[in-house]
């Protein structure tokens, strides 16, 4: 795989020289030193790349980040100052670049596994002889031969014969389009029923497929999800900020407080680490990870796991017919019989159809579904059988009683067509495609009928609708997630579909052919539910419209058609049973095709974000209280009192570890509220309680003349007292397994505490320390109650303006 990659990538790097173009005869095709030229001069059928990152930008991204830098800087210092105890830092950010790295490499993995079970080969004609070679190979003015069943692989046009092809994947439009000598025919569309050779104009990168694939790959990745668009917000607010206070804080500790190099490096850098979130992201990096190993089991890849978080947001869910709601086969669903048929002397019509299908060949994917269906037949042997063309739309058969044919009625009943037009565009508007059987009076040639049909039954088939539809689209409705259908096929028959899954307000159907500006179509979007003749481009408007009007929107896709909405969605999900290039560009991929595992997806999410969001309150109480630490330090001249190792002790026990397992356990509440205010406020009274402690300790402990080490020790108890009972109120309402993680996490700390105290610089504290240790011990829970129901206030105001805000949005969308 690793060498096919390469070559796409060289290949495309080749410069293409002009060529003498030719038409080379139909049956003897370019002979092998034409086709030698095009190849040398880059004219193959070269796949583009796909859009997805090499293995060496994805351990690129994940490494050289900005704060990874910062790290890096700071563990140089406290290595070149000898202070080795204080790396303890590091473990947390190599596991956090590594799981990033290992996470994207599974899914690229995945994915690349996908394009290659989607290697198609193509026949083609050189030389006189026909042979199967693979589409990569193909070369421009190639002669080619498409039947039933192959994909095209390359833009060309019919040169002979006439095939219908299916453009779904490309347009969305499921009906079959004929396709005559002259005629364009289009990479990725797949040939239905008859043959044709074609002669190819556009290769490689030139072909539609891949115009639409650079396109796709050109366009920035869909938005990160609001709790990392949050986190990367506070960390650029702390990316901004340390710099310029690690710099005061080394001036000062030189010039005014006088310390040595090595204790003004440790103060500094344990002020620093204090102040950034390392372990949140590893915390949330680990979560998803999980989150993406569990969802791997149930055959659901994820390809970025901060997807997982916006699709557990979602208020609008975007949704395809075939594929989605529906299964990808065409099934008889029900036969009405006319009043022409007499069963008295006719028989059974179910075995007058079965004799009919059992006599034609399985030629398209219509005669597959009525040979599943009418398998059995009297045994009677056909006289000739005529078959489908798509310039007469029927198929016939004729027995020794009489001839019959199947067909669309237009084409069939003709200028009887009137008689029964109610009763065809009754089942028409249910969802059906109908087909007309009956008896021919004349006699069958393959030529447009001419003589009288005489319609015996009507044969109504449908893509069946999934039976876990109507189950998972409840869900969503219960969740407060609105179902917008948006499909290439015809409204009433989408609108039906939807109201057979189930969708509510499946009645409230648009014609997209109707919209013609993009008022219109954010008018029809917010309005209605259905939408039938939608084109690609009009996908990605109503993704748009969705977006600008404040909703956030998953989209889900199989076909090429679907690339550019799935790019703009804030969460994309593409059936892996579709396009390549849909697969490509989501950043979810179903691995069955089945629709009813995004309840699962939407539960697992559900469970980090909630969880993360809870734990996200430990690990912002130690950068606020690390950074208001640090601005009393520069104000007071006083030395930051703690150390990086002290730091991580805290850390780990009251915030890291603890945190990791909460976050692991179920929780399947609805998401309220923004990430970043609701963790702020949460952290707030906690770390506000313990820079008020520990600048009284450092105060007072000046005053009395206690050691900075005795100090540094006093505070690391004082920051785990509180952080202790921040952690038993995230624990509420404790059950084993809460009560379980906080007395582990209890019983670490003083274990390390006691017989790591070397590694922690943890000392024995004086009589005067430990006097003080324990009256600010006994303050630390009335000033964090106090604290608490202060901010408790002010988060129920901005809940207020919140819910008025939303409110405004509503009544605009209305």
């Amino acid at each position: 795989m690793k060498k096919a990659k390469r070559k796409v990538v060289e290949t495309n790097l080749i410069r293409r020289r002009d060529i003498q173009r030719t038409t080379p005869d139909t049956s003897v095709g370019l002979c092998y030193e034409e086709v030698q030229v095009r190849k040398e001069n880059g004219w193959e059928n070269t796949s583009v790349e796909p859009p997805s990152p090499t293995t060496k930008e994805i351990i690129k991204s994940n490494t050289f980040t900005y704060f990874n830098l910062i790290f890096l800087v700071l563990a140089i210092l406290l290595i070149l100052v000898g202070s080795f105890r204080n790396l303890t830092f590091l473990p947390i950010i190599i596991t956090n670049t590594l799981i990033g790295i290992i996470q994207e490499l599974k899914a690229k993995k995945t994915l690349d596994e996908l394009s290659m079970l989607n290697a198609p080969t193509t026949t083609v004609i050189r030389e006189g002889e026909r042979k199967k070679i693979p589409s990569e190979q193909l070369v421009i003015d190639e002669i080619v031969v498409f039947q039933a069943g192959n994909q095209i692989s390359a833009d060309g046009k019919v040169v002979e014969g006439e095939v219908q092809v299916n453009e779904s994947l490309l347009t969305g439009e499921a009906d079959e389009i004929v396709k005559k000598p002259g005629d364009k025919l289009l990479s990725g569309s797949f040939v239905t029923s008859g043959e044709c050779k074609g002669i190819l104009e556009n290769v490689g990168r030139d072909s539609y497929i891949s115009k639409l694939t650079l396109e796709a790959k050109a366009m920035p990745k869909g938005e990160q999800s609001e709790m990392m668009r949050s986190l990367n917000k506070l960390l650029k607010i702390v990316g901004i900020l340390i710099i310029p206070i690690g710099l005061i804080l080394l001036l000062q500790g030189f010039f005014v407080n006088h310390e040595s190099v090595r204790d003004n490096v440790t103060s500094m850098v344990a002020a620093l680490i204090g102040m950034i979130p390392e372990g949140l992201y590893l915390l949330t990096s680990v979560a998803l990870a999980v989150s993406s190993i569990r969802l791997a089991s149930k055959k659901v890849l994820l390809h970025d796991m901060k997807s997982i978080e916006t699709l557990a947001r979602v208020d609008v869910l975007c949704v395809d017919k075939t594929g989605t709601i529906t299964e990808n086969v065409m099934k008889v669903q029900k036969v009405v019989v006319t009043k022409n048929f007499k069963a008295k002397t006719m028989g059974n019509i179910v075995e007058v159809i079965g004799d009919f299908a059992l006599a034609m060949g399985d030629e398209n994917i219509t005669m597959h579904a009525l040979k599943e269906k009418f398998s059995k037949g009297t045994g009677k042997t056909p006289v000739s059988t005529t078959p489908f063309s798509s310039s007469v739309k029927y198929s016939g058969a004729t027995f020794s009683d009489a001839a019959y044919v199947l067909g669309a009625p237009e084409f069939t009943l003709r200028g009887d067509y009137k008689e029964y037009k109610e009763t065809i565009e009754k089942y028409a508007g249910m969802g059906y495609r109908v087909l007309v059987f009956g008896t021919y009076e004349g006699t069958l040639d393959g030529k447009a009928l001419v003589d009288k049909v005489i319609p015996l039954a009507f044969i109504l088939l449908a893509n069946p609708v999934r039976k876990a539809a109507p189950e998972t689209f409840r869900y969503f409705e219960e969740q407060g997630v609105e179902i917008k259908v948006i499909s290439g096929d015809n409204p009433k028959t989408v609108s039906e579909v939807a109201r057979k899954a189930c969708i509510r307000h499946a009645d409230k159907v648009v014609d997209a052919k109707n919209l013609h500006t993009y008022e219109e179509i954010e008018d029809a979007i917010l309005k209605n539910t259905v939408f039938g003749h939608v084109t690609p481009a009009q996908k990605r408007q109503f993704v748009q419209a969705l977006k600008a009007n404040g909703r956030t929107v998953a989209m889900t896709g199989d076909g090429v058609n679907d690339v550019l909405a799935l790019k703009d969605a804030d969460c994309s999900v593409a059936m892996a049973s579709g396009s390549d290039a849909a697969a490509q560009a989501s950043q979810l991929v179903l691995l069955e095709s089945d629709f009813s595992r995004m309840p699962e997806v939407v539960l697992e999410g559900r469970r980090v974000v909630n969880n993360i969001q809870r734990s996200a309150s430990l690990f912002l109480v130690k950068n606020i209280f690390s950074l208001l630490l640090a601005l009393f330090s520069m104000a007071s001249a006083f030395t930051y009192p703690l150390e990086p190792s002290q730091i991580s002790l805290i850390s780990t026990f009251t915030i890291g570890l603890p945190a990791f397992f909460l976050a692991l356990l179920p929780n399947k509440e609805i998401i309220k509220g923004q990430f970043l205010p609701n963790v702020l406020l949460k952290a707030l009274p906690g770390g506000l309680t313990d820079v008020l402690i520990v600048a009284a300790m450092v105060v007072f402990g000046k005053t009395f003349g206690v050691s900075p080490s005795d100090i540094g020790t006093a505070s690391t108890m004082l920051l785990s007292i509180v952080g202790f009972m921040i952690l038993f109120s995230i624990c509420k309402p404790m059950n084993k397994i809460r009560l379980g993680i906080f007395a582990g996490s209890i019983v670490g700390l003083l274990f390390s505490s006691y017989f790591l105290p070397d590694l922690f610089a943890i000392t024995e504290m004086s009589r005067e320390c430990i006097m003080l240790f324990v009256i600010f011990s006994i303050a630390t829970e009335p000033m964090l109650r106090y604290l608490t129901l202060l901010i408790s206030k002010i988060k129920s105001i901005y809940r207020l303006s919140e819910e008025r805000s939303k409110k405004k949005i509503r009544r605009k969308s209305i």
